[in-house]
């Protein structure tokens, strides 16, 4: 079973229905107990970086999480979930992240041509082999929607052209991040999550 942690973001349940279309359990919940008996985690996040880590202070979930991802778990943090896992984010305020990844999420500075926030469809390009990206090809289309990024290009296996070149994908042993949103990306957005999902059965 996934376990999709709840914390009152937007757009989780699309999460858990994308999961369940590839052939998952998954469980959206903010249930400390349920999420560290799943058989991996996602992290999920619409909304501003200080806001998403209030709530999860709010309901006591950072220690789970840290908990989780020292057990070895696969654990997928999705937009600003993705952005969290950063040592720090400069949205309304700087934030102290989960620190899992170096580095911090700054604005988009617009250009005459590039608005901000970056929407829509674009191409990420692997910078390192990463399974999560197993049997999709490289410069697939993915749906992004946010108005930061991250400056790090730590442990960096996917980068993204938009204003300027940013990390959209990362790695660190059980850890996966990915800025744009698989549960929005159709058929190669599935792949991502049956890809996540398939890691997780193998630790069951």
């Amino acid at each position: 079973m996934i376990a999709v942690i709840d914390y009152d973001a937007g757009n989780v349940a699309s999460v858990t229905k994308a999961i369940e279309k590839v052939g998952f359990k998954a469980i959206l919940t903010k249930d400390l107990r349920t999420i560290k008996s799943s058989s991996g985690i996602v992290l999920p996040g619409v909304g501003a970086f200080g806001d998403c880590l209030d709530k999860l202070k709010k309901y006591n979930l950072i220690d789970t999480i840290l908990e989780t991802i020292s057990s070895k778990k696969p654990f997928l943090g999705i937009c600003v979930g993705f952005q969290l896992l950063f040592e720090e984010g400069y949205e309304f305020g700087i934030h102290k992240g989960l620190g899992i990844f170096k580095g911090a999420c700054i604005k988009f500075t617009p250009t005459i041509n590039q608005k901000v926030p970056h929407m829509g469809w674009n191409t990420i390009h692997y910078t390192k082999y990463c399974n999560l990206f197993d049997n999709i090809k490289n410069e697939s289309y993915f749906y992004f929607v946010h108005s930061y990024f991250t400056d790090s290009d730590d442990n960096r296996v996917a980068k993204t052209d938009y204003i300027c070149t940013f990390t959209s994908a990362v790695q660190k042993n059980n850890v996966y991040g990915v800025q744009f949103h698989p549960e929005k990306s159709q058929i190669s957005g599935l792949k991502i999550y049956e890809n996540f999902c398939n890691m997780c059965e193998e630790k069951c």
